[in-house]
């Protein structure tokens, strides 16, 4: 993890800030890549100068015999993800940091050394940098390698803007590649992965146990992680399906939709007619994920 410095140097001349004025929002979303990119950058660098083997074969021993400035092509990211692209769901209460999977496959005609992937957001002054004990490398064919290891996000750097979609920033450096003086193949957003803040559903359906053809008030509540108090709070204005299942089903039906309170409250009624169970099942949004309420049982008389 790296706090955000104000002014950062770009990793390479195609990541140089603009002269130009810019709103404070793409403003941010540069300082967020630039950060990441440089400290990223500076961590495969590092990882690419212990596997690093100078030879007579390399580009810059050839040139050097020669005394002419080399520019060397760097290797190309072909695909990278964090988490296989499923969603990363926090809780309220975590505090310790978690290790999440990334994977990189690169290219480089000289072969790749190493490559690793890290998080960005423009909502955050942090980025989430790659576990640099845990990268393992795998040659598919001579110009071709997929290396995985996992990034290191800790929890209580999060806010609650920060349930959104992440840039998973993917570096990679050729066996050719004089990690001193190269820069490195890089691609600032290969793909992005969702944070999102978990959610929790209730139920309570009564009275039990009622007669047929009187009334059932089912109640529940609808809450999701607050990263910035450590609590859960009510998702409010959420549309949650109420859902029936007989004793001798194996699945649920809808019943009706009612929408959340803005306290997250659920409230509805219905008639009884036959023994089973009632629960909310709520279809997630972009920064909450689903989740079903554990059936409440109602036995009719």
């Amino acid at each position: 993890m790296r706090i955000r410095a104000t002014v950062v140097a770009a990793a390479s001349g195609a990541l140089a800030l603009s002269a130009f004025a810019v709103p404070a929002s793409q403003a941010a979303q540069q300082d967020g890549v630039h950060a990441a990119t440089a400290h990223l950058t500076g961590v495969v660098r590092g990882i690419a100068k212990d596997h690093h083997t100078p030879t007579a074969t390399t580009k810059h021993s050839a040139f050097a015999a020669n005394k002419a400035a080399v520019v060397n092509k760097p290797a190309v990211i072909t695909k990278a993800s964090v988490n296989g692209g499923k969603a990363i769901v926090v809780t309220a209460t975590e505090t310790k940091a978690r290790k999440i999977p990334f994977s990189v496959t690169a290219t480089d005609a000289s072969g790749v050394v190493v490559a690793a992937a890290g998080l960005w957001s423009g909502t955050n002054d942090n980025s989430f940098d790659p576990d640099e004990n845990s990268i393992a490398c795998k040659v598919i064919n001579k110009t071709t390698t997929t290396c995985t290891g996992s990034v290191t996000l800790k929890p209580t750097q999060l806010k609650n803007v920060d349930a959104t979609a992440w840039h998973v920033l993917a570096v990679a450096f050729g066996n050719d590649d004089n990690p001193d003086v190269d820069q490195p193949g890089l691609n600032e957003s290969a793909s992005t992965v969702r944070l999102q803040r978990a959610s929790q559903l209730t139920v309570d359906a009564t009275p039990e146990p009622v007669k047929k053809g009187k009334t059932i008030t089912v109640n529940g509540k609808l809450t999701r992680a607050d990263w910035q108090t450590n609590k859960n709070a009510g998702y409010g204005t959420q549309p949650v399906k109420l859902q029936f299942r007989k004793k001798t089903a194996t699945t649920y039906t809808t019943v009706k939709t009612v929408k959340t309170s803005s306290t997250g409250v659920l409230k509805t009624t219905v008639t009884a007619s036959v023994d089973g169970y009632y629960r909310w099942s709520f279809a997630g949004t972009t920064t909450t994920p689903a989740v079903n309420a554990a059936g409440d049982a109602i036995d009719v008389k």
